[in-house]
């Protein structure tokens, strides 16, 4: 099989300078997308870009390729740092990778950032890397949606890249099957961030070349306003030996007036880089924004929807309690009174008022008179049939006590 690839990159419609950076090869192919300002972001993806050159070479054993990827990409991580160490004014630069390197019928990936490898295979495009963003843990923690993530205000924020950030990066690595007829595409997020992933896969399909594809691509980022750098290359998988092919675009293709320290040979896997003092991971978006902020943003955030919580709990506890204490308190009085009633055919004196609240009666016999409701006259029945009440138990007596006196034998 052989591999033809193509590589394209452009500024964009609003940035002054180009901080990505690609590499079409014949067994490498890589995109980097660099951030740290202005007088950093293209310094890191150059030389980030230009010292992974060396691995473009033929490996037989896929292990040993993925050992020295691997090694390369830590000692590309130290190497910026020494960069910084060198000229101060570049602290914080950094950038993003994302490198396949071919041995025959496999590919190993490596990846950090949030540029992105795809694979078209026989129709179906899926996304090989994972994001290492902000927005992708909240995706992944199931709090916003892939369609919420386009437009959410964090959607630049790095979680891990290569440079002056972190001495020991977290690399995602691993080894796939490749096939003919297979087209791969690797891309930084200029590309994404316009022409979402359910877009992409016409545009890599109706493509004849490589080259027809990076170039339309890039053109699509364009036609929707590119905001950002924007770098595709291009792989497609065809029969054959490999055809030498060596495409450097955005800033790698130029010369660089920050040097690359003195080279060093590829360090063993086991060899980490020396250990120095490092910022926290900054955005694509140009800010500074390290994790502990991040987690300072969502406890706020959690805080604020906690003190909500509380208040309206707060607020349904306290009117509960009004009800509640309103309740026992007008219960209590209803026990203060007293009415004259009846039962079925006798006059009663009951405690309470005459009421019920929720099926429940606030009021019960006290004493039954023994007089006869028949020994009344009618209004009178009538009056005790309606309930009669009283402020006090001897109100309610001295009542009674007039009824028995003209009550009719």
């Amino acid at each position: 099989m052989s591999k033809h690839s193509a590589a394209a990159s452009n500024v964009g419609m609003v940035r002054a300078s180009n901080q990505d950076a690609g590499y079409a090869g014949t067994y490498l192919s890589v995109v980097a997308d660099g951030m740290g300002g202005h007088a950093g972001g293209d310094v890191a993806s150059h030389l980030v870009i230009r010292h992974l050159l060396q691995l473009d070479k033929k490996y037989d054993d896929v292990v040993a390729a993925q050992q020295d990827l691997i090694a390369t990409l830590l000692q590309a991580n130290d190497m910026l740092s020494d960069v910084v160490y060198e000229h101060p004014e570049l602290a914080g630069l950094g950038t993003t990778v994302s490198a396949m390197l071919r041995v025959g019928t496999q590919v190993v990936i490596a990846h950090i950032g949030d540029s992105r490898i795809y694979l078209l295979r026989e129709g179906n495009l899926s996304q090989v890397t994972v994001d290492h963003t902000f927005v992708q843990r909240l995706i992944d923690s199931g709090r916003i949606t892939e369609e919420e993530a386009h437009d959410h205000p964090r959607r630049s924020v790095l979680m891990r890249v290569l440079g002056d950030v972190d001495a020991s990066p977290e690399l995602d690595t691993t080894v796939l099957d490749v096939a003919e007829g297979d087209r791969w595409m690797l891309c930084s997020d200029g590309l994404t961030g316009v022409v979402y992933s359910d877009r992409l896969k016409p545009f890599l399909m109706e493509a004849e070349t490589a080259d027809d594809a990076a170039d339309t691509l890039v053109q699509a980022s364009l036609t929707g306003g590119a905001p950002d750098n924007v770098t595709v290359v291009v792989v497609d998988i065809t029969a054959g030996e490999p055809e030498s092919i060596s495409e450097l675009v955005g800033s790698a293709a130029g010369p660089m007036a920050v040097k690359a320290p003195e080279a060093k040979l590829i360090p063993t896997p086991n060899l980490k880089p020396r250990p120095k003092p490092k910022k926290l991971p900054i955005s694509t978006g140009g800010m500074s924004v390290p994790p502990t902020a991040l987690t300072a943003q969502l406890d706020a955030v959690k805080a604020k929807r906690i003190r909500r919580r509380a208040v309206l709990i707060g607020s349904m506890i306290l009117v509960l309690g009004v009800i509640v204490i309103s309740a026992i308190l007008g219960y209590r009085w209803s026990q203060t009174q007293f009415y004259v009633g009846s039962d079925t055919d006798s006059v009663v004196i009951y405690q309470g008022i005459s009421q019920n609240v929720a099926g429940v009666s606030l009021s019960h016999v006290y004493v039954d008179t023994d007089i006869p409701l028949a020994s009344l006259t009618a209004y009178q029945q009538q009056q005790i049939k309606n309930g009669i009440p009283f402020g006090s138990y001897t109100e309610a007596q001295d009542l009674v006590a007039s009824l028995t006196s003209g009550a009719t034998g």
